[in-house]
């Protein structure tokens, strides 16, 4: 699942060609789901069956879990979820993120009393660019396992070294203590989110060239990092900044961020409004 030199399209790197090992993303998801395998073997967990599977293709439209999904070696009816883990690796101050919570009514019941270092963040939606999506669209429940955003996102530097093992087993050992809970259920139902139809979701052309904070529970948006030679780069934006206003728009979380986005096109000009420690500074950004 990753880009190999840098597949330009892709790879948020600029420099000479280097070897993207991807330690995050998404080797830290097949040693999770290599110790589950192991860990699972040796449970009583014995009300379901487990099929484990690393997909390929993620990166260019979710090719592997798409072809699965499409061409079923089983009745997929008899699926009862799906569990993604993609980019575990970095939790960082215990903040860790599951996507996917509104898919199943039965999920927050399973993850209610589960005791966890883990400070976890959850949003409802079974969409998203990672391989739960394919398995989402075929009315299978599904949660996404997710350590955030980094400024070494599909960078050489995503290496193995800063790879957050106790985080890891933190996160592995949270999913056996869900898996267990889920293990003497009767089969999740199903629902469908309210993005789904992506009738209110923002469509926007342009970006400010930032990785957004994803476990950042404050008011506005938080940038992660920063890519060189986008907009945001070019505006001075740093590491830290949270954005508060973008255009007439303002940024109060990811929706509105996101908003602000889909008022402009390709040349378009405006201002942008950040806070950096206790100071507001607006800048111009060009698209």
């Amino acid at each position: 699942d990753h880009l190999g030199w840098g597949m330009p399209e892709y790879s948020t790197y600029r420099g000479a060609p280097a070897i993207h090992n991807g330690a995050d993303d998404n080797a830290s998801g097949v040693a999770t789901i290599i110790e589950l395998a192991r860990l699972l073997k040796n449970s009583s967990f014995k009300n379901n069956n487990y099929l484990f599977i690393a997909f390929s293709g993620e990166e260019e439209g979710l090719y592997g879990s798409k072809w699965f999904v499409e061409h079923p070696k089983l009745d997929s009816a008899k699926y009862d979820y799906m569990l993604n883990f993609d980019m575990v690796g970095r939790v960082d101050s215990n903040k860790f993120i599951i996507n996917g919570v509104g898919t199943s009514p039965l999920w927050s019941e399973a993850m209610k009393n589960i005791s966890t270092p883990l400070h976890i963040k959850t949003t409802e939606s079974g969409l998203g660019p990672s391989d739960h999506t394919s398995f989402y669209l075929k009315n299978i429940p599904v949660l996404h396992f997710f350590s955030g955003q980094h400024k070494d996102y599909h960078k050489p530097s995503d290496d193995e070294y800063k790879i957050n093992y106790k985080g890891m087993e933190d996160v592995v050992d949270y999913v056996m203590k869900l898996v267990e809970n889920l293990d003497a259920k009767e089969k999740l139902p199903f629902v469908k989110t309210k993005d789904s139809n992506n009738d209110d979701a923002p469509k926007f052309t342009v970006t400010l060239g930032v990785m957004p904070d994803y476990t950042y529970e404050g008011n506005g948006m938080r940038i992660d990092a920063v890519t060189d030679g986008r907009p945001a780069f070019n505006a001075g934006l740093k590491e830290g900044d949270i954005v508060i206003q973008l255009g007439e728009i303002k940024v109060t979380d990811m929706m509105s961020y996101m908003k602000g986005l889909s008022q402009f096109k390709k040349g378009d000009k405006t201002k942008v409004k950040v806070k950096r420690a206790n100071e507001i500074l607006e800048k111009d950004i060009n698209f």
